[in-house]
């Protein structure tokens, strides 16, 4: 049983952790799946449109990469709205969404684990199938997209094979290996498991004032990948009973254990004011790091010297994150935004957004690029980048069964550790909240 006792951490800051989830089947109920959009023909017409295409975080779509494409479609203007943070996204489409349509990009940028709920809703969005583009992309990849009845939601744009980005300054001073290789064997190599890397965390702690990881949510996101179906059943889509869900349970006792009996977490949330400062701070040492998180810590740890990236995760490969471009039906020129959306998706234009943004691309072709295949990150001590996510990328062996219930009941075992972790609340006590969370879904 964990220690109830809250301990004061060395680099703990008391940041209240925001909780609630807005479910989008409830949102999106009274809309009945209807849409009337107008339906442009293609972009080789003469009349001049404008195509918004609504994005998150860094997509690595630059203004330049943009205006190619009206290059070649000189009757096509492309705007980009992005959005600070992924939820301000997806509130914003859920909410439009639910009033119709009306105000949404014609592109509309997703998470993926907001697909199994949009999947409810298939009439709501464009159906991106084409035979031509069969075989652009990775096969789980696809299947996250596709509803049953083959009808295919998104064209995907980056993927998250994660590896662990580390300080090796930190490592230095707590008289631990440094030289990537070493690094990846510290934490288990091949056959890492996360008892293998909290173990290593003790031995840093022991030795440093910083923390080993930033939150113990972030932690649980990659062990919570891990498995085949966390919180409902494939075969019936029905949720797992979370009370009597023993995995999931054994990973919130074990990333607890590990972030504050053996104090391994910062505590600090990620995207948050005081997560951001803690880069300058030196307030941690390992993170969980897909490739879409290097620019994230190249950007706000700008200065700091140390960063690399080691070609190990506990427990084998898995995927965190990852988004799709999908084509909202109630748009205006939805042919053309298909075209547009085929063409972002491409594994030149994803080939170059990756070297704008680190996101590793989901395109097979792509993957497999010169470009991709020779690639280093100067910040993260010359990292060969290219090839370490490729392989953890082909470590992945398939996409986690998610559902539609799947992000709601997340929502409420993540706001249970940040409870704990950023909080100080008693680990008891907050799984019994999370257990009325999920009551409250009435599943």
């Amino acid at each position: 049983m964990l220690d109830s006792t809250r301990r004061t951490r060395r680099t703990r800051r008391a940041v209240a952790a925001t909780a609630g989830v807005t479910t989008l089947a409830l949102t999106l109920a009274a809309c009945g799946g209807d849409s009337e959009g107008a339906d442009d023909g293609a972009t080789s017409g003469d009349e001049e449109i404008t195509l918004t295409v609504a994005t998150f975080n860094q997509f690595g779509y630059t203004d330049e990469l943009l205006a190619a494409y009206t290059e070649e479609h000189p009757n096509v203007t492309v705007k980009q709205v992005t959005a600070a943070k992924s939820e301000d996204a997806r509130n914003n489409l859920t909410t439009k969404l639910a009033a119709g349509g009306e105000g949404l990009a014609d592109i509309e940028a997703i998470e993926v684990d907001w697909l199994p709920e949009l999947m409810e809703f298939p009439d709501l969005f464009e159906d991106l199938a084409d035979p031509e583009l069969e075989g652009r992309w990775l096969d789980w990849k696809v299947q996250q997209a596709s509803t049953p009845d083959g009808k295919l939601l998104g064209y995907g744009t980056d993927i998250g094979p994660s590896a662990i980005c580390y300080r090796a300054d930190l490592f230095k001073k707590a008289g631990l290996p440094t030289d990537r290789e070493k690094v990846a064997e510290l934490l288990g190599g091949e056959d890492a498991t996360w008892d293998d890397y909290f173990a290593a965390g003790k031995k840093f702690v022991a030795k440093s004032d910083a923390a080993w990881f930033d939150s113990a949510t972030p932690t649980y996101q990659g062990m919570v990948n891990q498995l085949p179906a966390a919180y409902e059943d494939p075969e019936t889509g029905e949720p797992k009973d979370l009370e009597s869900n023993t995995e999931i349970r054994d990973l919130y006792d074990q990333v607890l254990a590990a972030s504050v009996d053996d104090e391994l977490s910062a505590g600090l949330k990620q995207w948050e004011e005081d997560w951001t400062a803690g880069f300058q701070n030196n307030a941690w040492a390992t993170m969980i790091c897909p490739p879409w998180m290097t620019a994230s810590i190249e950007q706000n740890a700008g200065g700091v010297e140390g960063w690399d990236v080691a070609d190990v995760f506990p427990g084998g490969g898995v995927n965190w994150g990852g988004s799709f471009l999908t084509v909202p039906a109630s748009g205006p020129n939805t042919e053309a935004a298909k075209e547009l959306a085929a063409w972002l998706t491409s594994p030149e234009i994803q080939t170059k957004a990756y070297e704008n943004a680190n996101t590793f691309p989901s395109q097979v072709e792509a993957q497999a690029s010169e470009a991709v295949q020779t690639s280093v990150n100067d910040f993260f001590n010359d990292a060969p980048v290219g090839p370490i996510f490729s392989a953890r990328a082909e470590a992945i062996e398939g996409a986690p069964y998610k559902g539609k219930n799947y992000f709601a009941i997340h929502q409420g075992v993540q706001d249970a550790l940040e409870r704990v972790d950023i909080g100080g609340d008693d680990p008891e006590e907050s799984w019994k909240g999370a257990l009325d969370t999920y009551a409250s879904l009435g599943l």
